[in-house]
């Protein structure tokens, strides 16, 4: 348990160097007709960024983990976009295939919001240097491949890319190279800022009405990220420590 709450003190820092980028909604975007797909490396700052945006625009995306020395993904991203080189995503609504984080960004929220990038989420001169420190300070993490076991279905993970516990996840997802649904789950309103258990604004939790929030807390009466579920096993887990454990024991080699 200690080793897990450093881990988690790290990934704090580490959403602090992003400014927290990737927490709260900044235009609450239609889902796409077809899923779009990111092919990622958790612990690259470039994946990163666009992993901020998706969660500004609450969209969801399929996660194709591609971690340095990974077997799974690495062949299919290259077929597709003529290269290994992360992020790519790739858009079925509207036949794209793009590299680059910056054209990514820019990609997503002129065809989902109608807008340009927000300031906030613009890229700076100095942010890939900030990117690489904040990504060591999670000792890089969800970087290089693990031997591991294939679900034959991917997985569906509720998160936020701000959010340090939901970081863990991710990266033992990417390290076991094991796919999922990324259902972002940033936060709607101000009122919503805090832990789960200890939000800004005082008394119990009302999401707004009709938000995927909502529909989340509908479900499990709370809104609490990382919560994940395996269609393989109808597993449903809260808490960062006992994911983690449960993808050790089912998937980990």
């Amino acid at each position: 348990m200690l080793a897990h709450n450093v881990n988690v003190l790290g990934s704090v820092t580490t959403s602090s160097l992003s400014a927290w980028r990737g927490c709260m909604v900044v235009e609450k975007c239609v889902q796409p007709e077809l899923p779009i797909i990111l092919y990622d490396m958790e612990a690259c700052p470039f994946c990163r960024r666009v992993r901020e945006a998706l969660t500004a625009l609450h969209l969801d995306v399929e996660i194709r983990p591609c971690p340095r020395g990974g077997q799974r993904f690495r062949t299919e991203a290259a077929e597709i976009g003529g290269k290994q080189q992360f992020p790519l995503l790739v858009d079925k609504n509207t036949d794209t295939v793009m590299y680059e984080s910056s054209d990514i960004v820019a990609y997503l929220f002129r065809e989902y919001a109608g807008r340009s990038v927000p300031k906030f989420y613009r890229g700076k001169p100095w942010q890939p240097a900030v990117g690489s420190v904040a990504s060591a300070v999670s000792a890089l993490r969800g970087l290089r491949a693990r031997a591991s076991s294939q679900p034959v279905q991917p997985l569906h993970l509720w998160s936020f890319e701000g959010s340090p516990f939901s970081r863990l996840v991710r990266e033992r997802l990417c390290e076991l190279e094991i796919p999922y649904t990324l259902h972002n789950l940033g936060k709607e309103h101000w009122t919503e800022v805090g832990p789960a258990t200890q939000r800004l604004k005082p008394g119990p939790y009302t999401p707004i009405p009709g938000g995927k929030r909502d529909v989340f807390f509908q479900q499990h009466r709370r809104v609490q990220v990382p919560y994940l579920e395996d269609p393989n096993t109808d597993e449903g887990l809260f808490e960062s420590a006992r994911i983690l454990k449960y993808l050790e024991t089912h998937y980990g080699a």
